[in-house]
């Protein structure tokens, strides 16, 4: 158990689990937002009053002031994807500056070719093998990372001569092998040098040592909040492999990813939907690819943030989130996107075991061939009155309350805070332990 007083917000599912709203909250008593894994293909969305911020890389501390937003080494940084978002947000009144936005020089840099990579590598496979990328460069640009000689970091952005250097060493790789490999057209170095040392000169005053600032601040007792992209059955270790991101998004990440040792996890958190979504390909064992799924994903609008596509929807699957629980040493849970009652589903159902070749198997392995498991379930009844006005636990339908109860004994963690809306307001906390909420 750690002794600081530090949050991490995580995912428990395929990710898309509402985790902004949670982060928000707990935001406004932290004294900074760090984000340590994923890029741009991480969507989160904060409502505010009729205003609704959807972003990808600024951490979502940044509506509250006093509080330092952070990129750290583990984020593959777009700084295309970065000033577009600061000026949206300058254009809306929110102005975000070197004393609130401080960016890794560690961090690695998605370019123009990782994105390039990204779409003709998954136009290369069959459609049983695709991965169902965002195309948004990640996953070329970690294993750039790991190749090294190849990667670009953010320190190098602000360094115009080595950016410049750089960039034509690796096109000249690049190119040939984007030739040989997929017969792609040549990409001229020299627009990418002058637009990316624009973006060197305009970030500079935000590039830090973000490793060092956030070490000082556990020194100093200050609360950091560790904020988490995606879900962890989308990490790279331990989620439905090889259909995953390219990072590790489990609170196992968070040292490597902000550069903190790993007592500055502090209380985690994990948070689920009622049900379960997934974007893209990849094994889903209780989806429903049915009327059904088509409810859920109509009454909890589960398009993607950072897509647009829409999600597969299916029940909650409490193997599934249980093992994400332990593997992240989760404390509590935040239990988002509890489905608002007048619906036309009559039944909730938990997935409370899988079944493989005759065998019941309760507990997860990442390496089960999740594709030929069948699901047993719990049934439970829905509620059919409306909940996005309930503030208290006792508020809600009994139904409701009765489908929190059982998500609390099947995944072994009470659940802290409960959404009831995408609004601020629409919150209920419930048994959490956080210091500021509770």
């Amino acid at each position: 158990m750690s002794d600081t007083n530090n949050v991490t917000v995580i995912g428990l599912q395929w990710g898309d689990e509402g985790k902004g709203k949670l982060v928000d909250a707990l935001a406004a008593v932290s004294r900074y937002v760090a984000r340590y894994c994923g890029g741009a293909n991480a969507g989160h969305t904060v409502t505010v009053g009729d205003e609704r911020f959807a972003l990808h890389l600024i951490p979502c501390g940044f509506l509250y002031d006093g509080v330092v937003n952070v990129v750290g080494n583990g984020v593959a940084f777009d700084p295309a994807v970065a000033c577009e978002e600061i000026d949206a947000l300058s254009q809306r009144g929110v102005k975000l500056t070197p004393a609130n936005l401080r960016i890794s020089g560690a961090a690695n840099v998605v370019m123009p070719w990782h994105k390039l990579e990204d779409e003709l590598s998954e136009q290369s496979l069959s459609d049983d093998a695709k991965i169902g990328t965002t195309k948004r460069g990640i996953g070329p640009c970690y294993a750039d990372k790991a190749r090294r000689a190849t990667a670009l970091r953010v320190a190098d952005l602000i360094r115009p001569d080595v950016l410049a250097d750089k960039v034509r060493s690796i096109l000249n790789v690049r190119n040939r092998a984007f030739a040989a490999l997929y017969n792609a057209e040549p990409t001229d170095p020299e627009p990418i040098v002058r637009e990316y040392a624009e973006y060197g000169r305009r970030l500079a005053p935000n590039v830090c040592n973000t490793g060092a600032l956030l070490r000082g601040a556990l020194a100093r007792g200050e609360r950091i909040l560790f904020e988490g992209g995606q879900g962890s059955m989308l990490d790279i270790d331990h989620g439905t492999y090889p259909f995953v991101t390219s990072s590790s998004v489990s609170a196992c990440g968070v040292p490597s990813g902000a550069g903190v040792p790993p007592t500055a996890v502090g209380r985690v958190v994990g948070v689920i939907k009622s049900y379960t979504s997934r974007v893209g390909t990849g094994p889903f064992p209780t989806e429903q690819d049915n009327e059904i799924g088509k409810r859920l994903r109509e009454r909890g609008r589960e398009y993607g943030t950072t897509t647009g596509r829409p999600r597969r929807c299916g029940w909650l699957d409490a193997v599934a989130v249980r093992y994400a629980a332990e593997l992240s040493g989760v404390a509590e849970l935040g239990l988002a996107l509890l489905m608002d009652g007048e619906g036309e589903i009559d039944t909730f159902r938990i997935c409370v075991a899988y079944e493989l070749d005759g065998k019941r198997i309760e507990e997860y392995d990442p390496a089960l061939p999740l594709e030929r498991v069948t699901c047993h379930y719990e049934d439970l009844p829905a509620w059919k009155a409306p909940i996005g006005e309930a503030r208290r636990f006792d508020e809600l339908p009994p139904e409701a309350r009765a489908y929190v109860a059982r998500v609390e004994q099947h995944i072994g963690r009470p659940v802290g805070f409960i959404s009831v809306g995408p609004g601020r307001h629409q919150s209920i906390v419930h048994h959490t332990q956080i210091e500021g909420l509770a």
